[in-house]
């Protein structure tokens, strides 16, 4: 694609997009793009999560891409990327991608499915306080699948209810293997990649074709979330039944990524290795449960239960 120079402030050149961090949220996705945008070769966008291509109110047949794209402010930037981790997930995103760059590379980070929805949860906790409490979270939108059309409900709502939606990892690599080839993505697993930062970062750098880091950066906890919320802790109940949700999914993306999961809290407890119950006090060491509550006792929701409220 080419570029397009202008002659205001401090900026050279613009470059468009050929690098995305795709997902998945709450999975590290910010530390991987704050690393990133340390590189010399590499041009900062103007934020993280640009979002470009979960907007509904573009014309996708015919898509102005003239404000997508990132300043060139140094002569050693080579590269520029986006990092949105909603595109993996988001319908039709992948495919508006390939409409923009079918070249583009891919890096998608993985987490395990129950710990990556609890930080999501406490995320929204923490940013609004009418935000769904847990049981409300995790059974508003339940589909069985990664979703292929957006629901009737406004895309900000979509956004912040799919929670249980997102953990479909081995359906969203499916998908995305049938839009850009293999050697195109570059798949990370969330405790791995903080273990070994730095073999991590290059990994990365050779997978996007610029020089190694001279001095590797340290992770740090970017966007880390808050460290208590209130509301309703999960209970071991509600951690079994989400597991048994993505039982079989996370066998295929087994199967399709090739990464190690075996540690993972959903693949234990699916083994019969880790007690549900166990978990649970884990997760509500940061849950401030509302004063005078009874601790309550919920049915798991049904597999497929796919209501969505817009509030």
């Amino acid at each position: 694609m080419p570029r397009h120079p202008i002659e205001t402030g401090d900026v050279q050149d613009w470059l468009p997009y050929s690098f995305s961090i795709v997902g998945a949220q709450k999975s590290g996705t910010s530390t991987l793009s704050t690393a990133l945008d340390r590189h010399p070769q590499v041009a900062r966008a103007p934020r993280k999560e640009l979002q470009f291509f979960t907007r509904e109110d573009v014309d996708w047949e015919r898509p102005d891409y003239s404000g997508y794209r990132a300043p060139l402010r140094k002569p050693q930037h080579r590269i520029a990327g986006d990092a949105t981790p909603a595109y993996l997930f988001w319908p039709g995103a992948l495919d508006r991608m390939r409409d923009y760059n079918p070249d583009l590379r891919l890096i998608a980070v993985f987490r395990d499915p129950l710990e990556r929805l609890f930080s999501h949860w406490t995320m929204l906790r923490g940013r609004w306080s009418t935000s769904p409490d847990w049981p409300e979270f995790i059974t508003e939108f339940r589909p069985p699948s990664t979703p292929t059309t957006l629901p009737n409900v406004p895309s900000l709502a979509f956004k912040q209810r799919s929670g249980v939606a997102r953990g479909y990892y081995g359906d969203q690599l499916t998908r995305g293997l049938t839009i850009f080839p293999r050697e195109q993505w570059l798949w990370l697993e969330f405790r791995s990649m903080l273990a070994d930062f730095s073999g991590t970062l290059d990994q990365l750098t050779d997978f996007l074709g610029v020089d190694r880091y001279h001095r590797h950066p340290e992770p740090g906890r970017q966007m880390s979330g808050p460290d208590r919320v209130a509301g309703t802790p999960p209970s071991a109940a509600d951690l079994t039944s989400l597991a048994e949700l993505y039982a079989a999914d996370l066998a295929q993306f087994r199967d399709v990524s090739g990464l190690d999961v075996d540690g993972w809290p959903t693949v234990q407890i699916l083994a019969g290795r880790l007690d549900p119950d166990d978990l649970a006090t884990k997760f509500a060491a940061r849950v401030d449960a509302r004063p005078g509550t009874p601790p309550v006792v919920r049915a798991a929701p049904k597999s497929g239960d796919e209501r969505v409220k817009a509030g």
